[in-house]
């Protein structure tokens, strides 16, 4: 029978004691990789090489990002790989619809900056991964979820952020698809209608990448200051 320690009841101890581990800060070496993960990690438009992912490979991306957090530990998540050339057309075609509507709303330099800009990677990269919320997965009542429903989508976000930064580690470029209509992917992929589309994730190798946001590069928009974000005690205190 276990014992208890010096100077505690039974009542003290705690029974989930067996699932806690020393919670030690990472290595010199362990931190600078996890740093430059993140700020060498890129949205890939364009450079994707068509070659095949291993199996084995994007099932560590996947386990990377079914580690995420989520709300409640609702795990509202799905990941649809698409391989099929005939579905990644079908993608890329309402892509391509949105892709003009969304050219329209810009004017001048603007607009021929944006026509300038390369948006492949639906028919370049070899794997496509339509990342879903399912806002019904933890019943009528989560926790954490009751007064914010929208954090069951922040979950995933968060998982496709955790599947990012292990493709940066691997080698593997990510590009992040938003210019299409819900209706479309919906019909494309059947995904039911309580079911939220996320994010259509373009993966395949890269040899570069850019050293800045290709959108920085390209001048596009700058990174704002950190300081100009960052407030105290209050919106706007300094």
């Amino acid at each position: 029978m276990p014992t208890e320690p010096p100077g505690t009841t039974s009542s003290e101890v705690n029974p989930f004691d067996h699932a806690l581990s020393p919670a030690r800060p990472f290595s010199r070496e362990e931190r600078e990789a996890i740093y430059r993960a993140i700020e060498t990690r890129r949205d890939v438009r364009d450079q994707f090489l068509p070659d095949p992912l291993p199996d084995d490979l994007v099932e560590r991306l996947l386990k990377a990002a079914h580690s995420a957090p989520s709300v409640g530990f609702m795990q509202p998540w799905n990941f649809t790989l698409v391989t099929d050339g005939a579905v990644r057309q079908a993608a890329f075609v309402a892509f391509s619809r949105a892709n003009e509507e969304a050219a329209a709303m810009f004017t001048g330099e603007k607009q021929a900056l944006y026509r300038s800009l390369k948006l492949e990677g639906i028919r370049k990269a070899p794997l496509s991964i339509c990342v879903t919320c399912d806002p019904t997965r933890g019943g009528k009542v989560v926790l954490g979820r009751t007064h914010n429903p929208r954090t069951d989508v922040y979950s995933t976000v968060c998982a496709i952020q955790n599947l990012w930064l292990a493709a940066r580690v691997e080698g593997i470029g990510v590009g992040w698809v938003s210019i299409f209509h819900d209706s479309d992917i919906r019909a494309i992929l059947d995904i039911p209608e309580h079911i939220e589309i996320v994010a259509w994730l373009c993966l395949g190798r890269v040899d570069t990448l850019y050293t800045e946001p290709e959108l920085a590069v390209k001048g596009w928009r700058q990174r704002v200051p950190l300081e100009e974000l960052v407030f105290r005690n209050r919106w706007g205190g300094r």
